[in-house]
């Protein structure tokens, strides 16, 4: 019996195929590009799973495929970029899956911000961008008030995000994001001040349980890039209950019934506010934290939901393990990855840290105020989400991350 991946995140991979094996069925992976998964695949065995190279994004090439492979019982699509085309494959091959109307639901950030206002969940509604003339300027400054947040409704990894804090900002940004390629349409909402967090959730039946909160240590404003992420944090008394209980009304007011979520959340003076809703489980490390600090293999739950069986995730009682900490390594410029100096400093380092490797020596390194700048990403582990943190920054510190500048092609190159 199979199983199949319409592309996979950059790590976990290895963590699916053993929860595949255990649950008695093959992996099959299709994908672009299994360089991309290279990390991952060269420490499996060569026969672990299936990969298939084909176009992913061609919908009907890979329904082909998947009809013509023996036994197919589910399918997993655990990426933003493939969401939909996960969606449409699983509709059309009648296999197990969320509704499609809620996945395209989940990646439009405008849409889920108006569907939550309307429930009582956001004070804040969007404001759709219909360019940068006075007229849209003026309703931008109407509805969403300042400081504000310009972005994609359907964008990936904190691109295309602008704050804008006050009025000269807001004629400079909508100027620049009139000029940028988005993948949605571009629209406004309040800025909601305070710590960023992400809630890992599991879905059954209309029922969520929360398995904990990672923590989301940001650049400073007014860029929004990823630097830091723990996991458990550690909230007091009851909120972790009521944080379950906000996150099961949220989910339920987009309709989302089953399977894993990862919702990034403020957690303002006046309460949550949510950032946005992901139908996956967590990207970078979040997937291996997981793991480790719940002490089983959360995959498992993947694979049951993909087969339309409820998770045992969803009532087990998790033994636990030690708190995960990971710091996304940046370079100080853009230009060509030739490397990291460092690594040798990382034994006998408390927290038992690694250096995970995101880029290969020759990938250029183009943007360094969103996700897409980072090489690799440095782990380590304590008792605490605290601790763990610590040393995680501490590791890194012990990093350089470098690029050849001069290697770097110029503009339009």
């Amino acid at each position: 019996m199979t199983v199949a991946c319409l592309e996979s995140l950059t790590f976990g991979l290895g963590r699916l195929v053993r929860a595949a094996d255990r649950l008695g069925e093959r992996l099959l992976l299709l994908t672009r590009d299994p360089a991309y998964y290279a990390y991952e695949l060269d420490r499996l065995p060569t026969d672990a799973l299936d990969v298939v190279v084909t176009d992913t994004f061609d919908v009907e090439r890979a329904a082909d495929l998947l009809r013509h492979t023996p036994g197919l019982r589910g399918l997993i699509s655990s990426t933003d970029t493939w969401t939909l085309a996960g969606a449409a494959l699983a509709e059309r091959l009648g296999l197990p899956g969320l509704d499609p109307a809620v996945l395209r639901l989940t990646r439009d950030k405008a849409a889920v911000r108006n569907r939550l206002h309307d429930a009582g969940l956001s004070r804040g509604r969007a404001v759709e961008v219909a360019g940068p003339d006075r007229e849209a300027r003026g309703l931008l400054l109407k509805e969403a008030g300042l400081p504000l947040v310009l972005k994609d409704t359907a964008g990936t990894g904190s691109q295309n995000v602008w704050l804008v804090r006050d009025e000269g900002e807001l004629d400079a940004t909508l100027s620049e994001a009139s000029g940028r390629d988005v993948k949605g349409r571009l629209f406004a909402e309040p800025y909601f001040s305070g710590p960023v967090y992400s809630a890992e959730t599991l879905t059954w039946d209309g029922r969520t349980r929360l398995l904990g909160v990672s923590s989301r240590l940001m650049s400073p404003e007014p860029h929004f890039r990823e630097e830091i992420t723990a996991f458990p944090v550690a909230f007091p008394g009851p909120q972790p209950a009521s944080l379950e209980s906000w996150l099961d009304r949220v989910l339920a007011a987009i309709g989302y019934t089953d399977r894993f979520a990862h919702v990034e959340f403020v957690l303002t003076a006046d309460g949550p506010e949510v950032v946005e809703i992901n139908p996956r489980i967590g990207g970078a490390l979040v997937g291996e934290g997981m793991c480790r600090a719940l002490g089983v293999n959360v995959y498992e739950a993947m694979i049951e939901a993909a087969l339309g069986r409820r998770p045992r995730l969803m009532d087990a009682d998790c033994p636990g393990g030690p708190a995960v900490a990971f710091v996304l390594g940046y370079p100080a410029a853009p230009g060509v990855f030739t490397g990291v100096t460092g690594l040798d400093r990382l034994t006998g380092m408390p927290g038992t840290p690694a250096w995970y490797p995101v880029k290969r020596v020759g990938d250029p390194i183009e943007h360094l105020g969103d996700s897409r700048g980072y090489a690799g990403i440095v782990y380590a582990e304590a008792e605490t989400a605290e601790l763990a943190t610590h040393r995680a920054v501490a590791a890194a510190g012990a990093l350089r991350v470098l690029t050849d500048t001069a290697g770097r092609e110029a503009p339009g190159g």
